[in-house]
């Protein structure tokens, strides 16, 4: 394994620079519990915690904290699935199960934050790996991260699938008390069939909207990022208006969708699994995707159009004052979807 190469936690960013952590510095565990069978854990002391995202990214953002690497959630799709590859590590299987934990994140963050040459820049995450996966129940760094971001005022976005955020619950209203903080969550579909076999790791769409309305019960407004609309699964017209209806209910400030994209080391897992379970629709995503990761054009627009259209009806939006920022879809020729003002956009790719 190629401990050396990990260096960067940017989706499709290659190694390139010193590596964060010394490579005897590595500690492997499994736990024979039922929530973490089958998962092995690489406990690491990072070298640095906070990460510059490269000139070239379409993000919005210039630093992201990502405590993890790999990611339990196994949804089929995920675009980080690439990363893995650059410590030797299988991209299919071997990213939902082997999970590199910086066990020193929230200390690493403190210390950046007090530096003066830190000018409190908007810290993103959740745009790599879920920071909220299965890991962080037993590991628990989020909160010492969020402690830090509240005690040196620096505003921050997550965005998860993840239902153990809840827990962080008071540190994020002390957080939001000193600065922008923004939260979103991740409902692509309400189909639980589909959810099974696409995000076997993740909790259900149904308890995810649970996290949007007591999130927004308790003070916190809460976007949905509706990523990904899986075509020809999720995109027929009554199952966006069941998954727009189900979020508006959830009092969900905004709604943003995202088209699936497959990048190198997604598209080949996601294809092997449209392969055993959907394998009539093989050809049709090759010629979606025949020209690269995204869905062509026309088809992105015609989603977002739909999505907007049923926002509206459902009275999701308009802007109003006070009201936290949406999460921004990554192709800027696609109109945004209703949100409102508040915390620094977060951006999924």
């Amino acid at each position: 394994m190629r401990w050396e190469n990990l260096t960067a936690d940017l989706a499709g960013s290659p190694a390139r620079d010193a590596a964060l952590f010394d490579a005897d510095a590595v500690t492997t565990r499994t736990f024979d519990t039922p929530e973490f069978r089958g998962i092995t854990f690489h406990e690491i002391q990072a070298r640095s915690i906070v990460n510059r995202v490269p000139g070239a990214s379409r993000m919005p953002f210039e630093w992201t904290v990502n405590p993890y690497r790999g990611c339990s959630h196994a949804c089929v799709y995920c675009f980080a699935r690439k990363t893995h590859s650059y410590l030797d590590l299988d991209t299919g299987l071997g990213f939902d199960s082997q999970i590199v934990v910086k066990v020193n994140a929230p200390e690493l963050l403190r210390r950046r934050l007090a530096s003066p040459r830190w000018h409190g820049e908007h810290i993103a995450m959740g745009t790599n790996v879920d920071c909220y996966q299965r890991a962080e129940g037993r590991y628990g760094l989020m909160p010492g991260i969020i402690a830090a971001l509240r005690d040196h005022a620096n505003p921050f976005s997550i965005l998860t699938k993840g239902t153990l955020i809840l827990r962080d619950l008071d540190l994020l209203k002390q957080a939001s008390e000193v600065t922008d903080v923004g939260i979103s969550v991740s409902v692509g579909f309400t189909d639980g069939e589909l959810w099974r076999t696409v995000e076997p790791g993740t909790p259900a769409p149904e308890r995810r909207l649970d996290v949007v309305r007591t999130l927004t019960d308790h003070g916190i407004g809460c976007g949905v990022l509706m990523a990904p609309v899986i075509p020809f699964l999720s995109d027929h017209p009554a199952q966006l208006r069941a998954t727009v209806r189900a979020v508006a209910a959830s009092g969900a400030t905004s709604v943003t969708p995202l088209v699936l994209h497959l990048r190198p080391g997604a598209r080949e897992w996601f294809t092997a699994w449209l392969e055993r379970h959907h394998p009539h629709l093989v050809r049709r995503y090759e010629r979606l995707y025949a020209e690269g990761a995204y869905a062509p054009k026309w088809y992105q627009r015609r989603i977002t159009r739909q999505v907007h259209e049923l926002a509206q009806e459902y009275g999701i939006g308009p802007v109003r004052a006070g009201m936290p920022r949406r999460i921004t879809v990554p192709e800027p020729t696609l109109a945004p979807a209703p949100a409102a003002p508040g915390p620094t956009q977060l951006t999924l790719l």
